[in-house]
């Protein structure tokens, strides 16, 4: 959801100030603040439904209060120049020649020109500066917020003229097809879709869609496990295609089309899941068990119940370490430490998997407890240091105030 009738607004978490001091030193940008504009894409947590979304099943994300910005002037030369506040680097593209793969996070920007051209979006150059505090490499979804913002600061500053839902498929055929992840839509659905305070219970199949209100008295708590999460170091790819290769067994053996997963229950996989490739068996149960505990935890969310909750995290956790073989050592520790603190009502790995975050929900009162059990346990137990933090479902990609008007 973005801002109501295209008015900026103010972000507590992107670093304007960050912003603002890397433009005051680019000349070309600092010559008319007026012609600045900003956007900013959230990343996102999920609160369950991992590898269902390219299976055609349910996922419940939220975007979160963590993401990225680009500040921006519009330009007339079909250029893109791009600085990171982070580190200085400097990226250029050229809209009519964009090119193959470069192998760095230029391709996410490119991806995003190259997909929008195919749609038929007309481009727009910018010299931009970009600033982040969402992290890469945590499987909190920086690679579609990145895409998104992109895709914002090449309108000209009028914002898309796609919607937000057409827009994320946009941005997905980017990744897929440019970049080269296989990825699904959910990524890039809650990074442009977002609704501040609530998930969006998302059906990967009809794309149809629905908030579900975070309840009041839960906190939600990102623990980065240090290990650093990759969707092009292959083993994404490749679990989508033992899960088509699952498909393709399970409808000869049942004698009918089968397009996706989703197409698979619980009584078919019973009936012929033996005579399955034990990978396949076993990738194919994740997925179908863990379309049921999405539709389950909505339904928990929305009564408040704190203990179905806590088995449906467990058992999704238990899913992907077992069955979709995704977790780590260090991620297991991580959900481990959480579910022994009073007060966290629930633990999993969120994410794509191969390293990253859990996502916990946890009782206001419970915030400094599981902080400093993790803090004190986690690095003994891996040698690995955490990151945590307090989240809150955010809204979806949109305009910015300008770092003057917004300096704090």
């Amino acid at each position: 959801m973005n801002p109501p009738d295209g008015q900026p607004v103010a972000s507590p978490s992107i670093a304007s100030a960050a912003l603002a001091k890397l433009l005051a030193a680019e000349p070309g940008l600092a010559a008319d603040r007026d012609a600045v504009r900003i956007a900013r894409a959230p990343g996102r947590v999920n609160l369950i439904g991992e590898h269902t979304d390219y299976n055609e099943g349910f996922v419940l994300p939220a975007a979160i209060d963590l993401g990225i910005a680009i500040a921006y002037v519009p330009t007339a030369d079909r250029r893109v120049e791009l600085s990171l506040a982070a580190t200085g680097e400097r990226a250029t593209l050229d809209l009519d020649d964009i090119g193959g793969r470069r192998g760095t996070w230029l391709d996410y920007v490119a991806g995003t020109a190259w997909a929008l051209s195919e749609a038929g979006q007309p481009l727009t150059g910018f010299r931009g500066a970009l600033a982040a505090d969402l992290p890469s490499g945590a499987g909190l979804s920086s690679s579609a917020a990145l895409e998104l913002v992109t895709a914002w600061a090449l309108s000209g500053g009028a914002g898309p003229r796609l919607e937000p839902l057409a827009l994320a498929r946009v941005a997905q055929r980017g990744e897929n097809a440019y970049v080269g992840v296989q990825s699904g839509l959910m990524d890039q659905f809650a990074s442009a879709c977002g609704v501040a305070g609530s998930a969006l219970l998302l059906d990967c199949r009809t794309l149809e869609h629905r908030p579900v209100a975070l309840p009041a008295d839960l906190r939600l708590v990102v623990c980065h496990s240090g290990v650093t999460h990759r969707h092009d170091a292959g083993e994404y790819n490749l679990r989508r295609a033992e899960c088509d290769r699952a498909v393709a067994a399970l409808a000869t053996l049942a004698g009918r089309p089968l397009s996706s997963l989703r197409d698979v229950d619980e009584a078919l996989l019973r009936r012929h899941g033996a005579q399955l490739d034990p990978i396949e068996r076993r990738r194919a149960e994740h997925v179908v068990g863990e379309n049921g505990r999405v539709l389950e935890t909505e339904a928990a969310l929305r009564s408040g119940d704190r203990a179905a909750l806590g088995r449906l995290f467990a058992g999704s956790h238990a899913s992907m370490r077992d069955l979709f073989e995704i977790t780590t050592p260090e991620i297991d520790a991580l959900v481990e430490i959480a579910t022994g603190v009073p007060g966290v009502v629930a633990a999993r790995m969120t994410g794509g998997g191969f390293g990253g975050c859990t996502i916990n929900l946890v009782m206001p009162d419970a915030v400094g407890r599981l902080r400093a059990a993790v803090e004190r346990d986690y690095t003994a137990r891996t040698g690995r240091t955490p990151r945590i933090w307090e989240v809150a479902a955010a809204a979806g990609a949109g305009p910015l105030l300008s770092p003057w008007s917004n300096p704090g």
